[in-house]
């Protein structure tokens, strides 16, 4: 049997272009299927709003450019797409509202990324567990 992983369906919202390539590699070494690559909070809105666009989850940076990234958190919460946040900045400068959705801060490595996704996203598959802030 497979990792819980394999073949979940990922969206990445990230502006920076090495961070991003990097968080590709990690995902598709864990099994993962990125879905798509978004660099701005316009793009990432966009492709959420493609409901013909098949979603198991996604990791968004919170800063893309200076423009916070909890528009396509909100977006991503409608459709009941769950997601984990990616932050340079410190896991405390997470928005309140958003203070229950489980966070990674930079830098971190696959095994962190990896414990993150099996807690956040497991359960779509049948696993369960709590995700918690790395």
């Amino acid at each position: 049997m497979g990792s819980p992983l394999t073949g979940l369906r990922l969206l990445v919202v990230e502006d920076e272009a090495m961070v991003a390539m990097m968080i590709e590699g990690m995902l598709q070494d864990l099994g993962c299927v990125v879905v798509d690559v978004a660099g701005t909070v316009s793009r990432g809105l966009a492709l959420v709003g493609d409901a013909a666009l098949a979603l198991d989850g996604a990791i968004l940076d919170v800063n893309l450019g200076g423009e916070k990234v909890y528009p396509v958190a909100e977006a991503l919460d409608r459709r009941h797409v769950p997601f984990i946040f990616s932050t340079g900045y410190g896991i405390d400068g997470i928005n309140t509202s958003f203070s229950h959705v489980p966070a990674l801060a930079k830098p971190y490595g696959q095994q962190a990324l990896e414990s993150l996704l099996l807690a956040a996203f497991a359960s779509r598959r049948g696993g369960a567990s709590k995700p918690k802030r790395r």
